[in-house]
């Protein structure tokens, strides 16, 4: 499971190296993000931010409040996996969502181990390696705008909520940050409308998170 997780994932960092580059980063750029923050949602919330022209803070803020969710999952794993202090660093930065997902798949405490490390460890290094291939590629295609890339970071944004809008709870919260994004965009510079979604989003998942635990 970890193996086939990490794959199909790992394959999308193409898209997201190509996209960072037509944003305005630099390959360089674009590679470190990957193996530095490495959670698709926030990087390509970063990414779209920039894109839009909106500030580095702003970008920085919305990737921060996007990745809120990978916190409560640290907390969580901490507990079921019990890793010893010098490994925790290293399960912090390859917390995202399908490591979790695989490990909590499992039943058997060595088989959740398993799977955390097959999934967070398979999915860093080939979303790492496309990434830089998807980054060179964008470099090599010139101007993102005449290939119409200019609008593609959204999109692609779009495309990984849009398979998590299967419970009321999620579409609750897309639906309320949407709201607030529409409100906001008229009267405040570009790039903040996504801070403001992502912290209605942020409160939202941890209200929801509290009432469960």
């Amino acid at each position: 499971m970890g193996l086939s997780i990490s794959i199909a994932v790992g394959l999308y960092g193409i898209s997201f190296g190509a996209l960072a580059v037509a944003s305005g980063l630099t390959v360089l750029q674009a590679c470190a993000l990957s193996a530095l923050m490495f959670t698709g949602g926030s990087q390509f919330a970063f990414i779209g931010v920039l894109g839009g022209g909106g500030t580095l803070p702003a970008a920085v803020t919305a990737a921060s409040l996007l990745g809120v969710r990978n916190a409560v999952y640290a907390v969580q794993l901490n507990a079921q996996l019990r890793p010893p202090r010098w490994l925790r660093p290293m399960q912090a930065l390859v917390t995202i969502d399908e490591s979790m997902a695989t490990a909590s798949a499992q039943d058997d405490t060595d088989e959740q181990r398993r799977g955390f490390w097959t999934a967070g460890l398979g999915v860093w290094v080939l979303w790492n390696a496309f990434t830089l291939v998807g980054a060179l590629a964008g470099e090599a295609l010139g101007d993102p705008r005449a290939w119409g890339l200019d609008g593609a970071a959204v999109a692609a944004f779009l495309g990984l909520l849009w398979p998590r809008l299967r419970a009321r709870d999620p579409v609750a919260v897309a639906v309320a940050a949407a709201f607030v994004t529409l409100l906001a965009v008229p009267f405040v510079p570009p790039g903040i409308p996504v801070v403001l979604a992502a912290v209605v989003s942020a409160g939202i998942a941890l209200g929801q998170h509290r009432r469960s635990s």
